[in-house]
């Protein structure tokens, strides 16, 4: 078999996985997870063949998946892959490209800064922003955090990637309470700690108060989060960046999916006075709908992105084009730029607007049709998230459960506030509003099937 011929199999046996994400639970079957012990054993000797390679990972890989890029999986803020950007994945792993350098690459890194230079202008950043294309939202924040730290020490005199932080000017870093915990875990690997941050209490959506934000003196990294994981809710930039800029703050995003609400005109009110902050991250994999892994970090300054990214050796030279490794923690890596290129060409300006808005108004479907039911609705839906309580916390989880196990969409579960909650976030360019109809109906019938067997039960034990 040749190398064309298994990768005719391998698109062969990829079309067929996605005419079938209709028919299929959205969640494994536990005799297709159970399968997968059929793909373990003792590393053989001698090699298998291609066709039978991909064949056995094929029958027991395929039915042991979650159907996240399904139009009925609203987990995790997870959109699916739109075509054109997963074609362009099975393009760009075909060319195989090192896309750290234009000399590596210069396809990739050409395709990438036009991606960055579109991305920057529908989410409505500065024009000199730079950028990295990353792994996720925690590596964005990474990248920006990263640049925040070395800009505001080197104000300071101190030159942070050269001493370290050993003796360096302490900086200040300001959170809100329902922070997300990826913006921690980068906070702690650079050093700055997740624990000795200064946290600001937040309202009933999770979002900073203004009046609550202590008075900034010294070097200050305030981060500001544009969507809520739980409910959607955006920090109100326009009434905090302007005292925090005046006090010399670095503000810092972590956008990982409401910043999108920036690409559709309907909602871009909720991203006011964003435009001023400093650096912000966020991801493709999710509302933009390209292939994981995809996230992007943008920084005003880009000058202090490249400086704290900097890597210098021999077989590297000066180079007048922008190289990707000199914006990334990375230096080998995968062309993410192509799959985002892609997805921006194919849905243009207007695409993603009615992306971002139709999966917006299908959440608020959710909530009035749950509503109506009689469930409690926990948040303002302004967004994509929506979470509901169906009684107490025993049955809101038993739900969460029955909904997983009987197919038709999936929905996982939160907490908030104290209670246990179904999170449900409609992310997916696929998603139709007859699948939201469809799962609605599911989630309904489930509940009510899930009362009447709790009722069942409690008689029984008084019997």
């Amino acid at each position: 078999m040749t190398a064309s011929d298994i990768m005719r199999d391998a698109a062969e046996c990829a079309i067929r996985y996605g005419q079938d994400l209709d028919t299929r639970s959205v969640a494994a079957s536990q005799e297709a997870i159970a399968n997968l012990k059929l793909l373990d054993g003792p590393l053989p000797e001698a090699g298998m063949a291609d066709a039978d390679v991909l064949a056995l990972l094929d029958t027991h890989g395929s039915p042991a998946t979650t159907a996240s890029t399904g139009r009925r999986y609203f987990g995790f803020v997870t959109g699916g892959v739109l075509p054109a950007a997963s074609a362009a994945n099975w393009l760009s792993s075909a060319w195989d490209q090192n896309a750290f350098s234009f000399v590596s690459s210069p396809a990739a890194t050409v395709i990438e800064a036009i991606a960055l230079r579109w991305l920057v202008d529908i989410l409505h950043l500065p024009k000199e922003c730079g950028g990295a294309f990353v792994t996720g939202a925690t590596m964005a924040n990474f990248c920006g955090l990263a640049a925040a730290r070395h800009r505001l020490l080197e104000d300071a005199g101190w030159d942070v990637e050269a001493k370290g932080l050993f003796g360096a000017p302490e900086i200040t870093v300001i959170v809100g309470e329902e922070a997300h915990t990826m913006l921690f875990k980068a906070l702690g690997l650079l050093g700055f700690g997740r624990d000795r941050v200064v946290r600001v209490p937040v309202d009933d959506q999770g979002c900073m108060r203004p009046d609550a934000v202590p008075s900034i003196d010294g070097p200050t990294i305030l981060c500001l989060q544009a969507g809520n994981v739980n409910t959607g809710g955006i920090d109100p930039a326009a009434e905090i960046c302007g005292p925090a800029k005046a006090a010399g703050a670095w503000i810092h995003v972590d956008g990982a999916f409401g910043m999108w609400a920036a690409a559709a005109p309907q909602r871009a009110h909720l991203m006011a006075g964003y435009h001023q902050c400093d650096s912000w991250a966020t991801d493709g994999h999710k509302w933009l709908n390209v292939s994981y892994d995809s996230g992007i970090g943008f920084v005003r300054d880009e000058a202090a992105l490249k400086a704290s990214m900097a890597a210098t050796a021999a077989y590297l030279p000066p180079s007048e084009h922008r190289d990707p490794f000199s914006y990334t923690p990375e230096s080998s890596r995968r062309a993410r730029g192509v799959e985002v290129w892609a997805a921006l060409k194919s849905l243009g300006r207007d695409g993603v607007a009615e992306l971002v808005e139709r999966n917006c108004r299908q959440a608020q479907r959710f909530a009035e049709g749950l509503s109506e039911a009689g469930q409690d609705i926990l948040n303002q839906v302004t967004l994509n998230q929506v979470m509901v309580s169906f009684g107490d916390d025993d049955k809101t989880r038993r739900v969460i459960a029955a909904v997983q196990d009987e197919g038709t969409c999936w929905c996982g579960g939160t907490q908030w506030r104290g209670r246990t909650a179904m999170r449900i976030s409609v992310s997916s360019w696929a998603t139709t509003d007859d699948d939201v109809e469809r799962s609605l109906d599911a989630i309904l019938r489930v509940a009510q099937r899930t009362a009447a067997t709790r009722v069942q039960l409690d008689a029984d034990k008084l019997r």
